[in-house]
């Protein structure tokens, strides 16, 4: 490429670089860093935020990249060298509406909010979290005006995830969602008997739940010479790079399944950010407001990976055929009498409950949908924060038929709102129908993939998905992307007709 290009490049790696050193201080303030730490934290980050963007949104770099994007002109559009230009001129316009002192303040912000909502949640005390989360919603306020006019408040910030989103589109979709879902829930509610998880609910070592979970996801394909995994109060990925893309996960002491499949989850993020082409490295993405040392498609593209992994294949018969010998010589005492189909049966137990990352696949976007209704009313003004515990247990008794015991099992579960993550709630649905549109694709391109899972090898699997998906990055936008995999426009069919077929299969439903 010509030299205005590799200009672009530079500039454009050194903003990356900031933003990775900002994702290396969010990471460490959810695993090790001690509580007190929590104002010196959010300066650091805060300031470090403001450097990402103000050097992102200079004039030189926008010299850049107009120069860079004369340059690229009469390249195949499929290029990498178009796919990051165009990003990058999506990004910069964007960041170019958003004042660096309003970056500073929204990262001081949600890091002082994020240390508030641990200790609240571990006190049960949304009273404790409220006026942190007041000051939150302020501040993503302020965002959206500076992206006058919409069609909702609500769009600008959903963009930030799932990017030509809109609010309209979101309900439109969940609204055939809900009317599918729920009469299911309610069909397999009433055979709830019929299906037996007692098994799950044992004594299982942490560490040998840990150790169980690891050998699985090293041989998904997670490279853990770039990668590693920490215990935190949320599961999460993380990537800072390549060659550092970092996961955590918790452990119940008391229950199997909820650390498997948090490392399932986490490690579908993973390996997708580990696959991203090297071509693309260093090339900063904007999210949620804020520069990520990333580059991405969207949320919702990511969580089709993580879903993907922790649920058509971490949930199948065929995964189980390889793994469950081994499951049952580590815990002998607990499943040495349970055979293999009934295992598979315990942990696709449809169970109404309280906590989204613990929730099975069919009422799992029934605790997004509670969310993303909530939000919306939020930035919408139709719902104050003070009522939000109220709406809260509303939604719950609708959605779920339960009323949470308290606020840690209720509103305060989530890590989201106090990071500011307004808009990122839906692309946990969106991940759940872009899997099958993928899955449905790759089962075409790999007609025998069920009995190499059954066999416990994934490297077809990692490989379809490393060429379609991972290593384009953000170069595509998300709907393209899918599109390009599949020839398909997103669509909630495959994914409805899929748990339908399911659980109806498991539950005996007419």
């Amino acid at each position: 490429m010509g030299e205005n290009y590799e200009r672009l490049r530079v500039l454009a790696g050194r903003v990356f670089d900031l933003a990775s050193a900002l994702d290396l201080l969010s990471w460490d303030m959810q695993t090790y860093m001690p509580p007190g730490g929590a104002d010196g934290r959010s300066h650091a980050m805060a300031t470090l935020a403001s450097l990402a963007h103000e050097h992102f949104v200079r004039d030189d770099f926008g010299e850049a990249l107009t120069a860079a994007e004369s340059e690229v002109q009469g390249l195949d559009p499929n290029s990498d060298e178009v796919g990051i230009v165009a990003r990058l001129r999506r990004d910069f316009d964007k960041s170019r509406r958003v004042p660096t002192d309003w970056v500073e303040h929204s990262v001081r912000t949600t890091g002082l909010a994020f240390s508030a909502w641990v200790e609240a949640r571990k006190a049960s005390s949304f009273a404790d979290f409220q006026p942190h989360l007041e000051k939150v919603l302020d501040v993503k306020r302020s965002y959206v005006s500076f992206f006058e006019p919409y069609d909702s408040p609500y769009d600008p910030l959903l963009d930030d995830y799932e990017p030509g989103l809109k609010l309209a589109t979101v309900r439109e979709i969940f609204a055939e969602l809900r009317e599918v879902q729920i009469p299911l829930v309610q069909a397999i509610s009433e055979k709830s008997d019929t299906v037996d998880d007692s098994f799950l609910h044992a004594a299982y070592d942490e560490q040998a739940q840990i150790d169980f979970g690891l050998e699985v996801i090293r041989d998904l394909g997670y490279d853990f010479n770039r990668g590693r995994q920490d215990k935190a109060p949320h599961p999460f990925s993380q990537s800072l790079n390549r060659g550092d893309v970092r996961i955590t996960n918790r452990v119940y002491p008391n229950q199997f399944g909820p650390a498997l499949f948090g490392s399932t989850h986490e490690a579908g993020h993973a390996i997708y950010s580990q696959g991203i082409a090297p071509a693309l490295d260093r090339i900063p993405t904007l999210s949620g407001s804020t520069l990520e040392g990333a580059h991405d498609a969207s949320l919702g593209i990511h969580e089709s990976q993580s879903r993907m992994l922790e649920n058509l294949v971490g949930r199948s018969r065929a995964f189980w055929t390889a793994y469950y010998p081994r499951l049952q010589a580590a815990f002998p005492s607990q499943l040495g009498g349970v055979d293999v189909e009934a295992f598979y049966r315990g942990i696709n137990k449809v169970e109404r409950s309280l906590i989204r990352v613990d929730a099975d696949e069919a009422t799992y976007n029934l605790h997004i949908l509670i969310r993303f209704e909530i939000e919306a009313d939020l930035i919408e003004g139709n719902l104050a924060v003070a009522d939000l515990p109220e709406a809260w247990n509303a939604k719950f008794e609708e959605f779920l038929g339960l009323t949470p015991p308290d606020d840690r099992r209720g509103v305060l579960q989530d890590i989201h709102w106090s990071d500011g993550y307004f808009g990122y709630f839906p692309t946990y649905t969106l991940g759940n129908l872009i899997s099958l549109q993928l899955w449905q694709k790759l089962s075409q391109d790999l007609p025998d993939l069920e009995t190499q899972i059954s066999r416990g090898e994934f490297g077809e699997l990692i490989g379809w998905l490393n060429e379609k998906i991972h290593r384009h990055g953000g170069k595509y936008e998300p709907m393209d992307l899918l599109n390009r995999a599949t020839g398909e426009e997103l669509s909630a069919e495959p994914y409805l007709g899929y748990l339908t077929d399911k659980y109806s299969e498991i539950y005996g439903l007419s």
